[in-house]
C-alpha cells in the first residue's frame, strides 16, 4: 500500500513538516534579540559610570565633616641624649690687623717747598708692604716704611739718643743697613750712613743739616750752624785754629711711619696725585689678624678670657676658632649716630685665632659663636621643652613607653644650652634613647612621621 506523501508546498513558512522536527526561526527575530542585549548592557555601564561620578563630586554632610576635621591629636617626643651640653651667644666683629696705623701728613721737610701736594702714590689698597720700601711721595719727598711699634715723634739728627733710634736701628738692620760702631740708641755716623743707604736704594737722596766743625773740644759739636752747606770762607775759632761746616744726615719724622712685624696691608689711599696732601694720607695695617667684637650687657657677665669661639665669615664661608684674649671693662666709645640713637652700651671684646687667618678674612665682618660655659664631660639632656614643674614643686619629664603609657619621672636640672638642658633622675630611671615627651601635636596627614 502506497503511503502517502506530505507536500513542502503546502506549509506555510515556519511550519513544521509532517513526519520531521521543528524548523530553525528566521535570522531576523535573533537579531532583534541580541540588539535587545547590547541595549542592556550599554544601559546598565553608562549608569555606573554616572553612579561613580555622582560618589566623587556629591559628598554628604558627614562626609565633609570627617574629610575636614583636622588630624587626630598625636604625642610629639624626643629622645633622651647623652652629650656635652655647651652655653653659646652670638654676637658680630670685625676682622682686623693688630695694628692699624694711619699715615699723616706731618708738613713739609724741604727747605724751598712751597705747597705740600701729592707728587706720587705707591701703593693701593690691599697691597702688602715690604719694610724699606715707599708708601707715597709728598712734594718731591717720600715716606718710607719701616718696622716698629713706636710711633715717629721727632727728628732724629746727630747725636740724638733714645728708644726711637733703637727701634730705627733694628729696622735698619733687619734690611741690611748695619750702625756700625755706634752704640745702641745713639744717632751717630754709622746709623747716618744706614739712613743714606736706605734713602739712595729708594731713589731719594736723605735729607741733611750743616755742621759746626770745632777744633777738637767738642764746645760745638752737634749744633747746627747757619753756615750755607755749599761752603764758603771757613771762619776762625776762639783759639786761632780753623772751623768748618760738614754736612750731616737728618730723619724727619714726616718721611717715616713705623709699623709693628707681621704682614702688612694697605687698608684704604685718601692720598690724590696733584692734590694737596690731605692731613691723612693713607691706612695701613700690620701684624697678625685678630677679630674685635661687641657685647651687650647681658652678655659681657658670661663672657671671660679663654673661651672658645667659633669665627665664620658669611661673605665667604670661611671658618676658624679662636679664643677670648679681652673683655673690655667699661663700655666702648660710641659714634655720634650712635649716642643720637641712645643704643645701650657695649663692650668691647678681643678675639685672637688658634691659628693665623687667611688673608681673606682681612676686613670682613663675622659671626661669632661664643662657646661661654660647657659641661665637664657627657651628660644626660633632653629638650628644654620636655621639663615641667609640677604644683609640689617636683621638676619631671614625662616619658612614653612603647605601649604609649606615660611615666612621670623626677629629676634635677643643670647646665642649659642650645635648646637642651642636663637632667638627673631622682626617682625612677632615665636612659639615653628613651622618648621624652614635648607635648600635643597633630600628627602628619600624609606620608608623615612622629617627631
Amino acid at each position: 500500500m502506497t503511503e502517502p506523501t506530505v507536500m513542502a508546498d503546502a506549509h506555510g513558512p515556519g511550519e513544521e513538516r509532517t513526519g520531521h522536527k521543528r524548523a530553525a526561526p528566521p535570522r531576523g527575530g535573533l537579531v532583534r534579540r541580541r540588539r535587545i542585549l547590547i541595549g542592556v548592557v550599554g544601559g546598565t555601564l553608562a549608569l555606573t559610570a554616572v553612579g561613580a561620578w555622582a560618589a566623587t563630586v556629591l559628598r554628604s554632610p558627614a562626609q565633609v565633616a570627617a574629610e575636614t576635621a583636622p588630624p587626630a591629636a598625636d604625642v610629639l617626643t624626643a629622645p633622651v641624649e647623652k652629650k656635652v651640653l655647651s652655653a653659646s651667644l652670638v654676637t658680630r666683629g670685625k676682622v682686623a690687623a693688630s695694628q692699624r696705623v694711619d699715615v699723616l701728613s706731618a708738613g713739609l721737610s724741604g727747605p724751598d717747598t712751597i705747597r705740600a701736594v701729592v707728587t706720587k702714590v705707591k701703593v693701593k689698597p690691599g697691597d702688602s708692604v715690604k719694610p724699606g720700601s715707599v708708601l707715597v711721595e709728598v712734594a718731591g719727598r717720600p715716606v718710607l716704611a719701616l718696622s716698629g711699634s713706636l710711633p715717629a715723634y721727632r727728628n732724629l739728627t746727630a747725636g740724638a739718643v733714645g728708644q726711637d733710634v733703637v727701634q730705627l736701628q733694628k729696622a735698619l738692620s733687619a734690611i741690611g743697613y748695619g750702625r756700625g760702631t755706634d752704640p745702641s740708641g745713639t744717632f751717630g755716623p754709622g746709623t747716618q750712613q744706614a739712613v743714606k743707604s736706605l734713602y739712595a736704594s729708594a731713589g731719594y737722596t736723605a735729607p741733611s743739616s750743616a755742621n759746626t766743625k770745632t777744633d777738637g773740644s767738642g764746645k760745638a759739636g752737634g749744633e747746627k750752624s747757619s753756615e750755607p752747606q755749599n761752603g764758603g770762607a771757613k771762619p776762625e775759632g776762639p783759639a786761632g785754629k780753623t772751623s768748618g761746616t760738614s754736612s750731616t744726615v737728618v730723619l724727619p719724622a714726616s718721611e717715616t711711619v713705623f709699623i709693628a712685624d707681621g704682614p702688612v696691608r694697605v687698608d684704604s689711599v685718601e692720598a690724590v696725585v696733584g692734590a694737596t696732601a690731605a692731613e691723612k694720607l693713607m691706612t695701613i695695617s700690620a701684624g697678625a689678624l685678630v677679630v674685635d667684637g661687641a657685647l651687650e650687657g647681658f652678655q659681657k657677665d658670661l663672657v671671660r678670657p679663654g673661651q672658645k669661639v667659633d669665627i665664620l665669615s658669611d661673605r665667604t664661608g670661611g671658618q676658624a676658632v679662636g679664643t677670648v684674649a679681652l673683655v673690655g671693662p667699661a663700655p666702648a666709645p660710641v659714634g655720634k649716630e650712635a649716642a643720637a640713637a641712645d643704643t645701650a652700651p657695649r663692650y668691647q671684646v678681643k678675639i685672637t685665632p688658634d691659628a693665623p687667618l687667611a688673608a681673606e678674612f682681612a676686613g670682613q665682618d663675622v659671626r661669632l659663636t661664643i662657646r661661654a660655659a660647657s659641661t665637664a664631660g657627657e651628660v644626660l639632656a633632653v629638650p628644654t621643652a620636655a621639663v615641667s614643674s609640677q604644683a609640689d614643686g617636683r621638676t619631671t619629664v614625662s616619658v612614653l613607653s612603647k605601649g604609649g603609657r606615660q611615666t612621670r619621672v623626677e629629676v634635677r636640672t643643670g647646665m642649659s644650652g642650645d635648646g637642651n638642658v642636663e637632667v638627673t633622675p631622682v626617682s625612677g630611671t632615665l636612659s639615653p634613647g628613651d622618648r621624652v615627651v614635648l607635648g600635643v601635636g597633630r600628627a602628619p596627614s600624609v606620608g608623615g612621621s612622629k617627631p
